[in-house]
């Protein structure tokens, strides 16, 4: 059973950085895409940035440049670095699991693909 378990947001000033942070447990990165997703009040949720079994990426046009995916496969630990970060960043951030290793997208990801999800962390962005 996947368990996922977001963390590292918090308040940060307009062109700060935060790195998020999501423990998996019952993923396996060799059968698994793994991504991240956001969504602000009143509004839909969002990919933001997808990576594979292969370490391709593919990152929403909105955070393209600003923001890193990445993951530790030794302690099955994903990130996004978010660097420049913008006001309308702000969002609680979600991380999720495809059981489709080869998974690509020609922008972000679409959540409607992803069965596992974390409980998400709020990021917030003041000017």
């Amino acid at each position: 059973q996947v368990h996922l378990v977001e963390s590292g947001g918090g308040s940060v000033q307009s062109g700060g950085s935060l790195r998020l942070s999501c423990a998996a447990s019952g993923v396996t990165y060799s059968t698994y895409c793994m991504g991240w997703f956001r969504q602000a009040p009143g509004k839909e949720r969002e990919g933001v940035a997808v990576l594979n079994r292969l370490g391709d990426t593919t990152y929403a046009d909105s955070v393209k440049g600003r923001f890193t995916i990445s993951r530790d496969s030794t302690a099955s630990t994903l990130y996004l670095q978010m660097d420049s970060l913008k006001v309308e960043d702000t969002a609680i951030y979600y991380c999720a699991a495809r059981a489709y290793a080869y998974c690509q997208y020609d922008s972000g990801p679409r959540d409607a693909d992803f069965g596992a999800w974390g409980q998400g962390t709020q990021v917030t962005v003041f000017s």
